[in-house]
């Protein structure tokens, strides 16, 4: 049985200062001193953080307003003020390593009215949230959230877009590279969301430890350099609606954004900084500020790839009976999935009526499928839209529990409004109490919630793969090299790859049932080492995986946690390559953008000792036949180099073993 725990190797309080009519400014550096911010208490509480002397990003005002409390933050009066430095080990589960060093300086602020503000510095950043300690629950009217931006060059913007309503959407939008002045003003903008500067530094803006609370969006400030916070209110009034009514859409809000206790902490506003690209493919801020884990055993769960039915329309071929949503269908997966070493296949939309999940479809023998797939070791999971699962929580977990389900992929949420965040909570806290693991689709970012409950899975909230079904957009090859330093940096993302049909730039073309990928094979093959996802889809078919026997078992052999993670290399939206340990193994990724590029790989990171390093390469033919690819097996050690080459939209993968 593992637990994360929290072994506390240094914490010492370096001041206790009683407030004065003459302190006004407080400070906070870094652990490593590169960084400076400075909290200004005045009409409003502002901050800034420096380095070199340069302001990098800034707030002109952090408030709460909480109805009958009046507003926290505007002309504020400090009771205290405390600092405290930790140093700490946690120990993670299910994610991209198992140890994380974390260490912060604190600042503390307490105010009359009983409310406080945290500061935490990072090294990789800086996070901050009120707290607050009154008797009774509370009407959160608003919260005020400003991040100015004096030297920033553009931003990355993910707009919502196909909104029923301002606050409703998929979470699923590709990046405009926009200059802040070219940024639509009218438009909300989805976290998390990265800024450039002039000097190069990315600052990436984000939440973590979003509970009882809604999650928030930004727009742009037009008469500052920056941006302003904003969230959907409390939902009043629903109706079902969306795609095939599994949505429950707001037609009434309520004129606040939260009804909550009196005495909580609430969500931290994260500000992730960094001065090399590739820092941002390694960090763990969210996971870090989230709270620790609430399941006490969790031997239970147990990560893995799951075969996917949906993406690929069910076309299997060479079989004597008619593919789709029936028993036969599902069994064949099965067997394809335990004889490749996959531990979970999904039934997809359609197993059920849409919004009675009770109630099987004829063409579907569920018990029968769940007993095969148990004969084969092979777990079974149920997909579920998030409405009907609402109405039907506790006769769903116990029935198909009872009968041997392992989990639940869970759609269409398209909102993260406090109602729509308890939700998760209690579903987690529910399929936890039944040892049964979620996929949250349809989803917001994470916040740490994979964390708190580590039968969380993944997330999607990311323009994967599905959208080639159906999308026009031409550039997947540079959105995979752009979401891992902004998306994945506030958790693991079901980005749904394994694509065996693969076109160039020229000859692709959007096809719904049977789907081709932008971008070489290799690419496809690397985002298992890149993509993070402790549940992690093999979008294709059987009949095709089968066909591509030494992908597939590349695939099968890449596992979806790890050890230990490195960011050998990267450049935003151009390229990434990285390095993931399990066990003694070591696992390689690398993609490009559409620009053809060699990159020089160094093994210094590898211990002591000979390696083989079996190799998936782009083929010299990949730039015009996509699926082009070379495999060979290469001696290695930590004194070796190599030189990646990768084609247009391309990429490349290794495993590595002693």
């Amino acid at each position: 049985m593992k637990k994360i725990c929290l072994f506390t190797i240094l914490i010492f309080t370096l001041s206790l200062v009683q407030a004065n009519d003459k302190t006004d400014k407080y400070k906070l550096l870094s652990p490593d001193g590169t960084m400076e911010l400075a909290v200004e208490l005045a009409e409003n509480i502002s901050w800034s953080i420096k380095s070199d002397n340069r302001v990098i990003v800034s707030s002109p005002a952090v408030a709460l307003e909480l109805e009958n409390h009046g507003i926290m933050g505007q002309s504020p009066r400090l009771v205290k003020s405390y600092k405290r430095s930790v140093k700490s080990v946690v120990n993670a589960e299910f994610y991209k390593k198992i140890k994380i060093d974390e260490a912060y300086n604190e600042l503390t602020l307490e105010f009359k009215g009983k409310f406080s503000l945290v500061f935490r510095m990072y090294d990789a950043g800086m996070a901050y949230r009120f707290e607050t300690s009154l008797p009774k629950d509370v009407i959160v009217k608003s919260e005020t959230i400003n991040f100015d931006f004096p030297e920033a060059k553009q931003a990355y913007v993910p707009y919502i877009r196909e909104s029923i309503n301002r606050y409703q959407a998929s979470y699923e939008s590709p990046y405009d590279l926009k200059s802040l002045s070219d940024i639509y003003a009218d438009s909300l903008i989805i976290l998390p969301f990265l800024v450039e500067n002039f000097d190069g530094v990315k600052v990436v803006i984000t939440e973590a430890d979003l509970e009882d609370y809604p999650g928030f969006y930004l727009h742009i400030n037009g008469e500052r350099n920056g941006f302003v916070g904003e969230m959907a209110a409390y939902p009043l009034a629903e109706q079902a609606g969306g795609h095939n009514n599994l949505q429950s859409i707001v037609t009434e809000y309520a004129p606040y954004i939260a009804l909550t206790k009196g005495k909580r902490s609430y969500p931290w506003r994260v500000v992730t900084i960094a001065d090399n690209d590739a820092e941002l493919l390694d960090n763990d801020l969210v996971y870090l500020l989230a709270s620790p884990s609430r399941i006490t055993d969790t031997s239970w769960i147990r990560p893995g790839k799951v075969a996917w039915d949906w993406w690929n329309d069910w076309n299997i071929s060479g079989v004597d009976f008619e593919a789709g949503i029936n028993t036969e269908t599902y069994k064949y997966y099965i067997d394809f999935a335990a004889d490749h070493d996959l531990e979970y296949v999904i039934l997809d939309e359609g197993w059920s009526q849409s919004t009675d999940l009770l109630s099987v479809i004829p063409d579907i023998d569920l018990q029968a499928i769940i007993d095969h797939a148990n004969d084969k070791g092979v777990g079974i999971v149920l997909w579920a839209g998030w409405s009907p699962l609402r109405n039907q929580m506790d006769e769903v977990f116990s029935k198909y529990s009872a009968m041997g389900v392992k989990g639940y992929k869970i759609d269409f949420m398209n909102r993260d409004d406090q109602q729509v965040v308890n939700f998760y909570y209690e579903v987690a806290a529910k399929a936890a109490k039944y040892k049964q693991f979620v996929d949250f689709h349809g989803s917001y970012k994470p916040t740490g919630l994979q964390r708190t409950f580590p039968n969380v899975l993944t997330f999607e909230g990311v323009f994967g793969l599905e959208q080639v079904k159906w999308t026009n957009y031409t550039d997947f090859p540079v959105y995979d090299v752009t979401a891992p330093f902004i998306r994945m940096l506030a958790g693991p993302m079901d980005y749904t790859p394994g694509a065996m049909n693969n076109s160039n730039v020229h000859n692709w073309r959007a096809i719904h049932s049977n789907p081709i990928s932008q971008g070489t094979r290799c690419h496809q093959l690397a985002m298992y080492v890149i993509f993070e996802s402790p549940f992690s889809m093999l979008a294709d078919s059987p009949t095709n995986y089968i066909r591509e026997a030494e992908s597939t078992s590349f695939i099968a052999s890449v596992p979806t946690v790890f050890d230990e993670t490195i960011a050998l290399e990267g450049k935003l939206g151009e390229y990434i390559l990285m390095a993931r340990r399990k066990d003694n193994n070591w696992y390689l990724g690398a993609m490009t953008n559409w620009d053809a590029r060699e990159i020089e790989l160094d093994f210094s990171f590898l211990p002591e000792g000979e390696f083989e390093a079996l190799i998936f390469s782009d083929g010299l033919n990949a730039n015009r036949q996509a699926s082009d690819y070379k495999r060979e097996l290469v001696k290695v050690n930590n004194s070796s180099k190599l030189t990646v080459k990768m084609a247009s939209g391309g990429g490349w993968a290794a495993i590595v073993k002693p």
